[in-house]
């Protein structure tokens, strides 16, 4: 993706990607560079913080 008309005309096609979206994707980039143990531990880290009533109170930030 380095031929800078290819990615003129995608983001012609699809539009800009969002900011979110970009950091969604570094995220996974740096997560795919994990070793599979760290990746596994990061995946119980993250269910657990979606799953605990605390993780998810604002008051507490």
């Amino acid at each position: 993706m380095k031929n800078p008309t290819y990615v003129a005309e995608l983001q012609k096609k699809l539009g800009a990607p969002s900011s979110e979206t970009i950091e969604s994707l570094r995220l996974l980039k740096a997560f795919v560079k994990l070793p599979s143990g760290q990746r596994s531990e990061i995946i119980e880290l993250v269910e657990r913080a979606a799953t605990d009533p605390l993780s998810n109170d604002p008051s507490l930030s």
